[in-house]
């Protein structure tokens, strides 16, 4: 099904009855990524699941979003759906919605469940230092090197070897607002949560590590950490069963 909201189209799936759930994907995913957590609550809840703006087949932002102005588009989608409560499910970049929107609209918002959850700015140590260094040198070779090629193909092929996986797989304004995104700290932010929040991460998870689920618990009020060991970034999907498990009995009386 697709809605008009700021002007952009977006997608969006709902099934079920009852108390309203909203999943919200992560970053470079889309609606098919959650579906598995559709079909575990659809029987017991309306549950809706949105491609954000930029992802599935939902149109691209007219401006480089951050993440405040994403979780803006989130809201009037909970207002045109007319939600008046209801549970939010956000894994990785969707957790980091989820954040916010539990932390300025506590009103609405019933329940939270982080799933390896984005929000937090990495620790970087003398590696991560060094790697920027040598990317930046790199650039500057690309840059100057190549003079047969035009400025933006010398950059494409740059940034397509040396760029991260998600950097390398978004392109034009997706690629602007993936490097606002990723350097916003919601730290401080976390302890105005007034939702129950569940936390479920993978332990093996290295795109959020386990030490940020911990951080999450530690500073969000009412909220409690699972981890399902052996798993990675989608650890929702690499244990289903238990996740499963796991949340219907943080979200069943």
């Amino acid at each position: 099904m697709k809605i008009n909201i700021d002007r952009l189209e977006l997608n969006y799936i709902c099934e079920g009855n009852g108390d309203n759930v909203l999943l919200l994907h992560g970053w470079g995913a889309n609606i098919n990524t959650v579906v598995p957590i559709l079909n575990v609550l659809k029987n017991n809840f309306k549950v809706y699941a949105l491609d954000l703006p930029g992802f599935g087949e939902s149109q691209e932002p007219y401006e480089v979003f951050d993440s405040f102005q994403y979780a803006e588009i989130v809201k009037k989608f909970i207002d045109e759906m007319e939600m008046q409560k209801l549970v939010l499910i956000g894994h990785s970049f969707g957790g980091k919605l989820s954040i916010i929107l539990g932390t300025k609209y506590p009103e609405i918002v019933d329940k939270i469940v982080l799933v390896d959850s984005a929000g937090l700015i990495p620790k970087r140590g003398l590696k991560y230092y060094l790697k920027v260094y040598s990317f930046k040198s790199a650039r500057f070779i690309y840059k100057n090197l190549f003079f047969w090629m035009s400025n933006e193909n010398k950059m494409e092929r740059f940034y397509k070897k040396f760029g991260s996986t998600d950097y390398k797989n978004a392109s034009g304004i997706m690629r602007r607002i993936l490097v606002k995104v990723v350097n916003e700290n919601l730290k401080p932010i976390l302890k105005d949560i007034k939702a129950p929040t569940l936390l479920i991460w993978g332990d093996k998870d290295t795109d959020t590590p386990l030490y940020m689920g911990k951080i999450m618990e530690k500073e969000i009020p009412d909220s409690g950490l699972v981890v399902l060991e052996g798993t990675g970034h989608y650890s929702y999907l690499d244990n289903y069963q238990r996740f499963a498990t796991i949340l219907k009995a943080f979200l069943l009386p």
